[in-house]
């Protein structure tokens, strides 16, 4: 929330499995497609949260499964747990108000006495969280008794069930409603309350997102019949709320054409980029937009044609630089005539290039330094580099593009490696806060200079 100057354009509260991730679409269409839509028109100025039953262990695991994006901020465990970034600092605050009326070890007496329950994994016990897979039929009974004896032992505690056979159970305070409660009273108090907030979900434990006063909310295509009874029931005539005819993602971006919450047309879905109409200049759709054509020209999805090279090369500086993670340098021109060698080397195979936490910031009135995270993933193997990226309006029209002028990529192991871009400085001292505006000053200088030398240099015959 800290890159935020103001309030959040929009912030969506999605659930994972079977809502943002669709475990029936092997090629993950559907999540890619809103990942370039959040990329290009989203991240910057907007909150991505994912509200998932998972434990972090699990959590950590879908990361290395599915081509998701980095949130701002996770909600696990039923909404149990909140953490910030991509470090998962967790909310310390969030834990103490947990704590209230709650005994974990009272819960595992009592529940021992139900031989009908049984414990899910290690990973799935949480310190404010008792997980148990239950049969259907024998759901209701349960937690009736349940609720009663808990009762009796001095403890205020929620039940939920949710999939068909999962029952949690949860401090009273507890669960994903409460926990985006929470979040936006926090966000408020910031000063970044979000203009709009959209819920997503598909079964019994994303319910409660859909009580938050003043959200809007999808429940997607396969929702579970224990959400759509819940919706007939509690939300039928709110008109905030809709059943997607859309699976999973597509559902979410679908509901945010619905509510005109912004734009809804993922670039994924722009068959010939080159022909989309901008009206301002807009770096993070840029970066998007290339690394889209790059992995259709790879699976040759587009046309072997001169024209697209020739375009490639028009908004490349002369003498601008691809520094790759070996260290090795190459102009940026002599990159785009080196992918005529590769034009449909993954035709037919499973491969994804995608883009994630695109971050631009304007360093100078005609130029964009752009940090994000550029993955590519062939078959089993998955690579992530730290690229950032120099690109300049100067001398060019918006309809021309932006100019690339540096490009540096650097390996980046695993999905859940923290990144630090900026320092951050608790408490700092005068000088420490020296330090750092004389950091950002020689950043700033050198980018300048770099810029104007490579937009004045003619590149080496």
């Amino acid at each position: 929330m800290d890159r935020l100057a103001g309030n959040a354009r929009l912030m969506i509260v999605s659930d994972l499995d079977h809502t943002m991730v669709d475990h029936h679409d092997p090629e993950n269409l559907s999540l890619l497609r809103f990942n370039a839509l959040w990329e290009s028109n989203y991240r910057n100025n907007s909150l991505l949260v994912f509200s998932t039953g998972r434990s972090p262990t699990l959590y950590k695991e879908l990361r290395k499964e599915k081509p998701m994006l980095t949130p701002d901020i996770t909600i696990m465990s039923v909404g149990t747990e909140i953490t910030y970034g991509n470090s998962m600092i967790p909310d310390e605050g969030w834990v103490e108000f947990l704590n209230k009326k709650w005994d974990r070890n009272i819960v595992s007496e009592e529940t021992s006495k139900f031989p009908e329950l049984t414990l899910q994994s290690e990973t799935e016990q949480r310190p404010h969280k008792v997980s148990f897979y239950v049969q259907k039929d024998k759901a209701q009974e349960i937690m009736k008794a349940l609720s009663t004896s808990l009762e009796k032992r001095g403890l205020d505690v929620k039940i939920i069930y949710s999939g068909g056979m999962d029952l949690d159970i949860l401090p009273q305070g507890a669960g994903k409603g409460q926990a985006l409660a929470y979040l936006l009273t926090k966000i408020k108090a910031a000063g970044k309350l979000p203009h709009n907030t959209l819920v997503c979900g598909d079964s019994g434990n994303d319910a409660e997102l859909f009580s938050i006063p003043d959200v809007h909310g999808v429940m997607v295509s396969n929702a579970q019949e224990e959400l759509l009874q819940w919706h007939a029931a509690n939300a039928k005539n709110n008109p905030k709320i809709i059943h997607a005819t859309e699976r999973c993602a597509a559902g979410i971006i679908q509901a945010i054409g619905h509510f005109k919450l912004g734009p809804s047309t993922s670039p994924r879905d722009v068959m010939d980029l080159s022909d989309t109409k901008m009206e301002n200049f807009d770096p993070a759709y840029e970066v998007v937009k290339f690394y889209l054509f790059y992995e259709r020209w790879r699976r040759a999805e587009v046309e072997h044609s001169e024209r697209y090279l020739a375009n490639l090369k028009s908004v490349c500086c002369p003498s601008g630089t691809f520094v790759h993670p070996s260290g090795i340098e190459k102009l940026l021109r002599d990159c785009v005539n080196s992918l005529k060698t590769c034009y449909g080397d993954k035709q037919g195979k499973e491969f994804r290039v995608w883009v994630d936490q695109v971050l631009p910031a304007q360093v100078g009135s005609d130029s964009w330094l752009v940090m994000f995270k550029k993955w590519e993933q062939s078959g089993d193997v998955r690579q992530c580099c730290l690229t950032t990226v120099l690109l300049s309006s100067k001398d060019v029209s918006v309809a021309q593009g932006l100019t690339w002028v540096h490009v540096h990529q650097t390996w980046l192991d695993g999905a859940a490696t923290p990144i630090a871009l900026i320092p951050k400085v608790k408490n700092p001292t005068p000088w420490s806060e020296f330090r750092l505006i004389s950091l950002c000053n020689t950043l700033n200088k050198i980018i300048t200079r770099l810029l104007n030398d490579k937009l004045t240099q003619k590149p080496p015959s």
